[in-house]
């Protein structure tokens, strides 16, 4: 455990509790140096923090005690993360529905999740139509499987049925097939 810190393995029971101090006064400080690295090339979620520092093998005592560290001098925050997620990947094309399942599998709260992708800056709507013009073209879909490409490519894509019909300008009470000759 304690050779992941770069500390040599020893019997902790023969340390005496100063020599146990250091040794985790140690560790700690070589916790928030990978932390603070990792935090240094990109905005991290509290909880995709953890994980990463779990698996270079570092005690999760060390982990939470510079976790609690950093949330207290602001430089990990979850929702800077969240804000900045959800900016990001909009900007590439990707839709609520998505951005919402990825921000919970990095730890973000539902609460939390609901607040930036409802923000209001984004126009999911209008976002779904550039994404499908950008794809398909500025002509609209003719036909049934047509729609249904360009439908599944949206909903792919992380939008939902309400922003598909609008980004396809389909109405299905409205709309019937075209004919055809």
């Amino acid at each position: 455990m304690f050779e992941a810190a770069g500390l040599p393995a020893a019997d902790d029971e023969a340390l005496t509790p100063e020599e146990r101090a250091e040794r985790a006064k140690k560790q700690d400080k070589e916790v928030e140096a990978s932390a603070v690295h990792l935090l240094s090339r990109r905005e991290h979620s509290t909880e995709e923090l953890k994980r990463k520092l779990a698996a270079k093998g570092y005690p999760e005592a060390s982990i939470a005690t510079v976790l609690d560290k950093l949330g207290k001098k602001k430089w990990v925050s979850d929702e800077r993360f969240a804000a900045n997620y959800v900016h990001h990947h909009a900007r590439r094309g990707q839709g609520p529905v998505r951005i919402r399942a990825e921000l919970r599998q990095q730890g973000i709260t539902d609460e939390q999740i609901q607040q930036k992708i409802a923000g209001g800056e984004q126009d999911w709507s209008g976002l779904a139509a550039e994404v499908r013009r950008r794809k398909f073209g500025a002509e609209l879909p003719r036909s049934a499987a047509e729609r249904a490409k360009q439908a599944r490519f949206l909903q792919y894509r992380g939008f939902n049925s309400d922003q598909i019909r609008a980004a396809l300008k389909f109405d299905p009470d409205l709309d019937d097939e075209p004919e055809r000759d």
